[in-house]
């Protein structure tokens, strides 16, 4: 088994590095032998808040995390959720409170890590 961590910094919306890393990730967790983990940090915390509501034909992170939560595993900084206000509550079913030493042990027992 590969395990890929990805790390992503930026919003869910006004650039597509969220978005390319969600696809990516969503790709990934769906291959045999892969497992795929997401840290979200700084902005990017926001790409697991529940009930997001986009334009029609635009693209909807909430749906691609739910993808990788499928077969993966998500983890939102704890410190950067409470610099934003936000809580365990308003984040999508899954997706859980993590904490900087989460994030060192993701790292050093991943193979692959990816940063976005």
């Amino acid at each position: 088994m590969t395990t890929t961590l990805f790390v992503l910094n930026d919003a869910p919306y006004g650039s597509e590095r969220a978005y390319n890393a969600l696809r990516l990730a969503g790709a990934l967790a769906g291959k045999e032998g892969q497992q795929v983990r997401l840290f979200l940090m700084a902005d990017a915390v926001a790409c697991a808040k529940a009930g997001q509501k986009v334009p029609e034909g635009y693209y909807n992170v909430q749906l691609m995390l739910g993808k990788v939560l499928r077969k993966g595993e998500v983890a939102l900084c704890g410190t950067c959720m409470d610099a934003r206000g936000l809580s365990d509550a308003e984040m999508v079913d899954g997706a859980r409170r993590g904490t900087l030493a989460q994030l060192a042990d993701w790292t050093a027992a991943a193979d692959k890590v990816l940063v976005f």
